[in-house]
């Protein structure tokens, strides 16, 4: 009865035996070549999948005390005296090597009861050759000043376009694939109008760009597109995103507030191309600037943009602590990049990070005037201090980007330094009420030393170690962040977190060499964007053919072009702008449009101004989606559909889906409905034929010329409705009775209900609303 399992057993080990064969013919082969194994590029990611589960960071399920993330543990004796993990230069002698191509259970590692699995042979011929190299650590790759990385040797000279384009290619030809051809101009042209703007290309500059054959003409485009006012209004969407803007309090009562001046601020520092350290040092600290001037103070707002509750009965201290927990994580998740928040309760269990470390980073913000708690909750104001008054005049000449509708008193909250300084502690397992040693501030250590005898420990010291080239994941952070909203995946995927959980950039040299290139033109965001824009890079065609989606489904290697959904905002801005409703006023307080009956009221404490919802009215149904107002508690139901921020934390990166909601939305959304029908009624009352009216509506919305196949499709749907409406004249005046804006004189009301249809089909087309 034994022998089957013995005759098993034997298959096994022979098996075993030609495994660990192959994995040292492998492994002979690759330490034969000349290239350096990188133990954060190639050796930290094998570990951490495999390894760091028993043998990491995490000290109540680390096995035998050993740590492979630490080079002094990895050397050392074990724990039992027989040998070391890692013996550098010989990995025969190294117990991590001769576990891994261990084939006994009793031996091998990951263990078979790990279900971790074994390393392929690529992996066990990588940590071979990085032991016979000497087994270097490295400091992780965020935490180290970015060098300019020379442009790289490319085959096909003759494809790029500027400095980011043989980065890109050399990955490209390293893994076998080749650039698309460039798009199309009426594809290009309305990617970079969406990605600049956040508006399609009007009819005119399809007609001009189209018409426009000289070698410039893209680049003239770029450049007409990021000269206009919108330009700012784009650009500042993500940072309110970051800046978490909003237009209430939340909490239970949700009451208003007035912070939209600062966003009126942000949208007129992108457009006049602040520079990106003299924009961050405004909004970490420009009240502390010597001799600050009003603007300076008001950049500030950055900070306040979080929630306040007003309910009572809370903790003053309790509630204050948390104010500056949240600017915090603002700071660090926002322009750091790292997840700093983790080491509020205890050290940061995988970065080198402290509890001390973050409550050094805490304490900046622990200085402020800002309390947790204002007294009487039956006297809500739009501010809290400390605050800003503008005043009519200042609003005219020192801040005369705000766009005041009126002359009531205009405050906002801002950051103010108390006079004497309020003692820091560490607070025990995060909690308010339990302080521990007392900490001064202090930057991040791990990023960079913060020297106390040139840099004052306030926010202005934070401001310039934050600003100091020599700070390696300011630029860093900032050029992937840009690089997100052109290509919708940063070159670093995970774009909060550069720590040593997050993802590894898939191109380091061209992040390295944007960010120090950014640096070196002054922190230029302008600049920096028509570097990307103008590339070969981001010119191809979004076109995939089979085999590139199965080399490369998500596109890391930039083979093709960007595609996806527009973002929540520039849905509606696409559909106001193209049927001619929208209201092109910049800046100014949020609006409310259009929203179903009943959800303010559905989810109030039944105090305040925002108890229930009333709907705006006239121009300000128009205005553009960044606009809507933001009430914390019931965010804008047809923004959030299409994933929008709820703005009720920094959040740099947004989800995408796909759902149903989104297609009704398009369907039956008043605004939606509205908007085809105002277009459908200007065009009806044009002397141009049925054809040539869809035929414009078309390029309006899709922004190209429709196909011969679509024309006809669009049409005969045309003339099927048509025939609907002439049956029923009732129920064509039902279909255009949408919407507040003003009907068309004298339309014949059949004829506009058809091309109403069709419009409305043209916008619920997923090209409509897909940057591709």
């Amino acid at each position: 009865m034994k022998k089957p399992v013995f005759l098993a057993a034997g298959i096994l080990l022979f098996i075993g035996m030609m495994v660990a064969s192959c994995y040292q013919k492998n492994t002979v082969k690759k330490s034969s070549s000349e290239q350096t194994v990188s133990y954060n590029f190639d050796i930290r990611p094998i570990l951490s999948d495999k390894c760091f589960a028993c043998h990491g960071p995490d000290a109540k399920k680390r096995e035998a005390g050993l740590r492979l993330d630490m080079a002094e543990s990895a050397y050392a004796k074990l724990k039992d005296g027989k040998g070391v993990a890692i013996f550098p230069g010989k990995p025969e002698q190294s117990e991590l090597y001769k576990r891994i191509i261990s084939i006994d259970p009793e031996y091998q590692m990951p263990t078979p009861e790990s279900h971790l699995g074994l390393l392929s042979e690529t992996e066990v011929g990588t940590v071979k050759k990085w032991i016979e190299q000497g087994a270097r650590y490295e400091k992780h790759w965020a935490f180290t000043t970015p060098v300019l990385p020379k442009v790289p040797e490319v085959e096909k000279k003759e494809w790029p376009k500027n400095e980011i384009d043989y980065f890109v290619l050399q990955k490209m030809e390293r893994a076998g694939l080749v650039p698309n051809d460039e798009a199309d101009k009426s594809h290009l042209l309305k990617r970079v109008a969406l990605d600049l703007t956040g508006l399609p290309p009007t009819l005119e500059m399809q007609r001009k760009f189209e018409a426009d054959k000289s070698e410039k003409a893209y680049e003239n485009i770029v450049s007409e597109l990021i000269s206009q006012k919108t330009y700012g209004e784009k650009m500042s969407v993500y940072w309110l995103d970051m800046a978490r803007y909003a237009d209430s309090y939340g909490y239970q009562d949700d009451e208003v507030r007035t912070q939209w001046p600062w966003r009126d601020w942000l949208i007129n520092a992108f457009n006049k191309n602040m520079s990106y350290d003299q924009f961050l040092t405004w909004q970490i600290a420009g009240d502390m600037l010597p001799n600050a001037s009003k603007e300076q103070v008001l950049a500030t707002a950055f900070f306040r943009n979080h929630k306040y509750t007003e309910e009572g009965g809370v903790i003053p201290e309790e509630y204050r602590i948390e104010y500056n927990i949240d600017k915090t994580k603002t700071y660090s998740t926002g322009i750091l990049g790292l997840t700093v928040e983790c080491a509020q309760c205890h050290d940061h269990k995988y970065d080198p990070i402290s509890q001390e470390d973050y409550y050094r980073l805490f304490a900046f913000f622990n200085n402020s005037k800002e309390v947790g708690y204002e007294g009487d909750v039956s006297q809500s104001k739009p501010a809290k201090n400390p605050m800003m008054s503008i005043t009519d005049q200042e609003a005219k000449t020192l801040l005369s980007f705000i766009n005041r509708p009126d002359t009531s008193r205009l405050i906002v909250s801002v950051m103010g330094e108390r006079d004497t300084l309020r003692a820091t502690h560490v607070l025990n397992r995060g909690v308010y009420d339990a302080p521990g040693k007392v900490v001064t501030a202090s930057g991040l250590p791990s990023v960079m030393k913060f020297d106390t005898t040139k840099l004052p420990q306030n926010r202005l010291g934070l401001a310039r170690w934050t600003t100091s080239k020599n700070n390696p994941l300011t630029a860093r952070v900032f050029v992937n962040q840009v690089w997100q909203e052109f290509f919708g995946r940063g070159l670093v995927k995970s774009t909060g977190d550069f720590g040593m959980q997050g993802e590894l950039p898939t191109n380091p040299a061209l992040l390295d060499w944007l960010a120090v290139d950014f640096m070196n033109y002054n922190w230029d965001i302008k600049r920096l964007v028509k570097q990307v824009v103008t590339s070969a890079t981001y010119r191809q065609s979004a076109k995939i053919t089979q085999e590139k989606l199965k080399t490369d489904p998500d596109n890391i290697y930039l083979s093709r072009g960007p595609r996806y959904r527009l973002p929540a905002e520039f849905v509606r801005d696409m559909v106001l702008s193209t049927s001619g409703l929208l209201n092109p006023k910049i800046g100014g307080p949020s609006v409310k449009p259009y929203q179903p009956k009943g959800l303010w009221e559905s989810a109030t404490s039944g105090r305040g101004s925002l108890r229930s919802y009333q709907q705006d009215r006239g121009g300000a149904l128009y205005r553009r989606g960044m606009y809507t107002f933001i009430k914390l508690t019931v965010p804008p139901p047809s923004m959030i559909i299409f994933d929008a921020s709820n703005r009720d934390h920094c959040e740099i990166k947004r989800s995408k889906t796909n759902t149903p909601l989104q297609a009704l939305v398009m369907l039956n959304d008043p605004t939606v409905l509205e908007a085809s029908r105002v277009l459908a009624e200007r065009l009806t009352i044009k002397s141009s034929v049925t054809e040539e009216k869809i035929k414009e509506s078309f390029q309006r919305i899709v922004c190209r010329n429709p196909t011969e196949k679509e024309l006809k499709l669009l049409v005969n749907y045309y003339n099927e409705e048509a025939a609907v409406f002439s049956k029923d004249k009732k129920h064509a005046h039902k279909v255009l009775n949408v919407g507040e804006f003003p009907h068309e004189a004298k339309v014949n009301e059949n004829q506009a209900a058809a091309l109403m249809r069709v419009i409305n089909t043209l916008y619920n087309m997923e090209e409509t609303i897909t940057k591709s």
